[in-house]
This record gives C-alpha cells, sequence and structure tokens, in this order.
C-alpha cells in the first residue's frame, strides 16, 4: 500500500506525469473535473459464477498521520480492510448491501454488470476478511448477461426490499428489478418504468444511488433515485421518488462541488447521503450528510448537516458504496466501500465506522 503522502503526490502530479489510460480511470473516479468517457467493457467482467479467493490486509489507522485518532466528526473508525484477488475480476465495487441484520453477509455490485456476495469475517469488532466469495453476472429477462446489450453494465447504485433486489445502471438511466427468491445471483432482472426524467438524466452523470423505504417510515414503499450530477434549474442535485404515496422529482442541495456517489436509509429516519469530489489540487475529498427522511416531498429543496469528512490525509480511495446495520451492542454501523476502476493506482477498500451521534 503507498504511504498517504505518495498518493496525495500522485493526485498532484498526475496530469503532467501519467498515462492517458491513468488519468482516465482516476477522472471517472472523481468526476468534479469533466472525465473521459468511460471505456468499452473491460476484458476481466464477470461472465458467469465463480468461487472468489479474496485477501484481505488490515488498516489498523484511519488517519496515518495520528494513529491514536478514531473519532471523525460524527464517527468513530471500528476497522478497515484492503481488498484483493487474483480473480482478475474483482473490483469496480459501486454499491453494498447487507443481507442479514449482523452486517455480515453482502451483497455488493461491480459497475462491469456483475454480483458479488460473501461474508465478512469479524474478531470481535474488527472486520479480519471475507469468506465464502463467489462473482455472478447480472442477467436480462432473457437469463443472459446484461454485458450483452451495449451500454446495459454500468451498474452503479443498488437497493433492497426484501426478496426484491433494485439495480441503477447509469448510463442508459435505467433500474432492473431481480427477485432474489428465484436462485439469488442467477434471477433474471425485469427493466422498469421510470420518469422521464431520469432518463434525461447525464450520460455519465446520471443515476448513482437508490433507497427503498420500507413500512414504518415517511414514503414507505418508494424507490428514491440519485442522480450523480444531474443538476435542476439552481445547480441542486436532481433525484426521484418512484412509486410509493408520491412520486415526483425533488431536490438536494448541491455544496462545495460535491456529487452524489451513494446513500442509506437508517432506522431513525435519517437519509445518510456519501459524497465524493475531485479536483487536481485538492485531490479526493469525501463527506457524509444527514437529510430527514420526513423532509423530502416533490418538488421540495432538501438539506442536511455534514457527519462526516476525509480527505488523502485518510485512508480513502474511490468512496462508492454505503450500507448501514445495528451491532449486538445496539451502535450503528456504517460500512463504506470503494470503487478501484480496475487501475492499479486505486485500492478497494472495505471502512466501518460507528455512528455516535
Amino acid at each position: 500500500m503507498s504511504k498517504p503522502s505518495s498518493r496525495r503526490s500522485f493526485l498532484g502530479h498526475a496530469a503532467a506525469g501519467f498515462s492517458t489510460l491513468a488519468l482516465s480511470g482516476l477522472a471517472r473516479a472523481q468526476p468534479a473535473t469533466e472525465p473521459p468517457p468511460k471505456p468499452a467493457l473491460v476484458e476481466h467482467a464477470v461472465t458467469e459464477p465463480v468461487a472468489v479467493e479474496v485477501n484481505a490486509r488490515p488498516i489498523p489507522a484511519f488517519e496515518p498521520r495520528d494513529r491514536s485518532r478514531v473519532r471523525f466528526g460524527s464517527l468513530q473508525y471500528r476497522s478497515g480492510l484492503v481488498l484483493t484477488s487474483p480473480y482478475r475480476g474483482f473490483g469496480g465495487l459501486s454499491g453494498i448491501r447487507f443481507l442479514d441484520t449482523k452486517g455480515e453477509r453482502f451483497l455488493a455490485i461491480s459497475d462491469q454488470g456483475g454480483w458479488f456476495t460473501g461474508a465478512i469475517r469479524y474478531s470481535g469488532r474488527e472486520m479480519t476478511g471475507l469468506d465464502n466469495v463467489e462473482a455472478a453476472p447480472l442477467l436480462n429477462a432473457e437469463g443472459r448477461p446484461i454485458t450483452e446489450k451495449r451500454l446495459w453494465y454500468d451498474s452503479e447504485s443498488i437497493a433492497r426490499d426484501g426478496s426484491y433486489v433494485y439495480v441503477g445502471l447509469e448510463r442508459v438511466n435505467q433500474i432492473m428489478r431481480y427477485d432474489f427468491s428465484k436462485g439469488g445471483t442467477r434471477a433474471r432482472g425485469e427493466v422498469l418504468p421510470v420518469p422521464p426524467g431520469l432518463r434525461k438524466l447525464p450520460y455519465n452523470k446520471g443515476l448513482e444511488a437508490l433507497v427503498f423505504v420500507p413500512k414504518g417510515q415517511p414514503l414507505a414503499g418508494t424507490l428514491i433515485a440519485f442522480s450523480e450530477r444531474g443538476l435542476d434549474a439552481d445547480g441542486n442535485l436532481i433525484a426521484f421518488l418512484i412509486g410509493g404515496p408520491t412520486p415526483g422529482q425533488f431536490s438536494v442541495r448541491r455544496t462545495e462541488k460535491f456529487d452524489i456517489s451513494d446513500a442509506v436509509l437508517l432506522p431513525s429516519g435519517e437519509l445518510l447521503i456519501l459524497e465524493r469530489k475531485f479536483s487536481w489540487f485538492t485531490g479526493v475529498n469525501i463527506r457524509i450528510r444527514a437529510i430527514p427522511l420526513k423532509s423530502i416531498a416533490p418538488n421540495t429543496l432538501v438539506d442536511g448537516p455534514e457527519l462526516f469528512a476525509a480527505d488523502l490525509g485518510h485512508e480513502i480511495d474511490n468512496m462508492e458504496g454505503i450500507d448501514a446495520h445495528v451491532s449486538a451492542e445496539g451502535e450503528t454501523v456504517l460500512t463504506l466501500i470503494s470503487d478501484d476502476n480496475f487501475s492499479l493506482l486505486q485500492r478497494t477498500l472495505l471502512l466501518q465506522f460507528t455512528l455516535v451521534e
């Protein structure tokens, strides 16, 4: 693992010192600058179900400059892993959802049209590795990999409603629904109707995050879809309420040029939005904001306080996925995962924090 100072130096000088291929991967990962188009489907994309070996190296401190520090805003660092694999299709992880209440069994998606399933292994409260990892292709209604259809591969977002799993495809700005009671990751997907405005989102800054609202919450039965950087007339981030009691469009206030990369709904009714930005001057920045679900309605502009922020002085990369679970001790645990863009210059990180206030 490169030292943080080396990573900061790389980002500061990348424009002058690295190849077009490397720049393409990083620019696409942090889209605050205008990125080159994403390349065609990589040759090592998932093509059939396969068991995957995943190696894990611990991240003992989230801030290497001060290894004793564990509190970062409203979050407390629990543990982290650097994940690697000899399987060439491992990477590009853009979303994660837990399949149990313990924060162990997970379902993740790669932006190359693939599923990853497995379980997080713990020692006490710290993650130590992954077990029983399997990769499989996202299938279409005919049972064929969605990657066979041009552009139908940029799977960036995921949401769950019981056995139903929703996947957002960014480049075509479509949503697919899978019934995992019919074969798990072997289930066939159906394309759902979406609002016309969602289909008009930018080609490479479109559908980026999905959240399903369960029973007992405001907007129960609604699928909330967030754009990465689709902007309304006032420069705020466009989002949609699909289905549920009050379908429509709303906006999330955009500040400091941050874009949305994922979101998760807590049992408390707070919607946490994971955001990121990139510039050649400041490098990579991420943050988490909290928005009350009850504040969301059609034609509204919503906003909320910052709970957490980090930059390249911390152990971050292109953080694209977030989920939450409640531990046996009653703590709300947030899990973040990064998309390495299949680049040797980036890492797949799995991080966990406790929400302390």
